[in-house]
């Protein structure tokens, strides 16, 4: 992760206080070595401002292009100033920021926050897709969601099964989490998400559960033990930490989730809980997602 520049509460009130402040800011984080084309790479270009959004022409090819084209940002009538200042609280505020406090503090409509906080969570995630995890790794399945009245709990329930991958340093303690809506336990499903998760050579340890057997079998390093909390106190302790700790993130600030928007959400805690050593940095860190990540429509959304 490249370094961004710090910037304290105080710092960011007084940087962003116009719609021109919050453009050259964005200027500056999508184009970090200047002005280059995105259809031809040409470095040199004409610029319009006789619209609210500064046009950027091409002086090769024509083409043209705002600081918002290709990011979340594309096509919203949200100003520039409110979209800083969601960025900001989400990426401060670990407990996470609700459509309903985002639409009164920066006087918008409900489906507008919902929306912006959905492009934010966007970008969150595809930028935590480009990382995996590595070393030692714990592998465990939680459950969200109301369970069915008279239902099982735990394994075989009815609610949103999850599958959380937290890796650890040297001393065993915590470094990066993931997290994937997964439709089953079954051995075929955790390969998939160890695949795409977790680096090669890396050793995972689980609980004995019969599904987690499927790792050894596809090459993983894999240590399994049954969970005994009185017998063996630290397996598997951060990651069943974590786990309660998004579970209290869930309830408490969105009160429970369908399967069908929960992945957005776990995405959010993920990539909070990953940069939470970055203090100062959280603001320019996320902005700098937002800046490379395509938009997603309402419709898209809800479709």
């Amino acid at each position: 992760m490249a370094k961004q520049e710090s910037i304290n509460l105080i710092q960011f009130q007084n940087k962003f206080t116009s719609e021109e402040a919050c453009q050259v800011h964005l200027f500056n984080m999508k184009w970090s070595d200047g002005y280059k084309c995105e259809k031809c790479g040409h470095d040199h270009y004409y610029e319009t401002t006789t619209r609210k959004l500064k046009l950027y022409e091409c002086k090769n090819c024509r083409y043209q292009a705002t600081v918002t084209v290709g990011t979340v940002l594309e096509r919203t009538r949200t100003d520039l100033t409110k979209w800083f200042l969601a960025i900001y609280l989400v990426a401060h505020d670990k407990r996470g920021v609700s459509a309903t406090m985002l639409s009164q503090e920066l006087d918008i409509t409900y489906k507008t926050a919902w929306l912006l906080l959905h492009k934010i969570r966007k970008a969150m995630g595809e930028r935590d897709a480009q990382y995996t995890l590595a070393g030692i790794v714990e592998l465990d399945d939680a459950y969200f969601g109301a369970p069915t009245e008279g239902g099982k709990r735990g394994r075989g329930t009815e609610k949103t099964t999850v599958l959380v991958g937290l890796s650890l340093n040297e001393k065993g303690h915590p470094l990066y989490v993931k997290m994937g809506v997964i439709p089953n336990i079954k051995g075929t499903t955790l390969v998939n998400f160890a695949q795409a998760s977790i680096a090669e050579g890396s050793r995972i340890n689980s609980d004995a559960y019969r599904s987690y057997n499927a790792l050894a079998k596809e090459g993983f390093q894999h240590e399994a033990k049954k969970f005994n909390p009185v017998e063996s106190p630290d397996h598997l302790k951060w990651i069943h930490t974590v786990i309660s700790n998004v579970k209290s993130f869930i309830e408490g600030t969105y009160h429970g989730l369908d399967e069908k928007h929960l992945q957005p959400y776990l995405n959010e805690f993920c990539y909070r809980f990953n940069r939470r050593k970055f203090k100062g940095e959280l603001f320019n860190r996320l902005l700098s997602c937002c800046a490379v990540t395509p938009t997603i429509t309402y419709s898209e959304l809800t479709g």
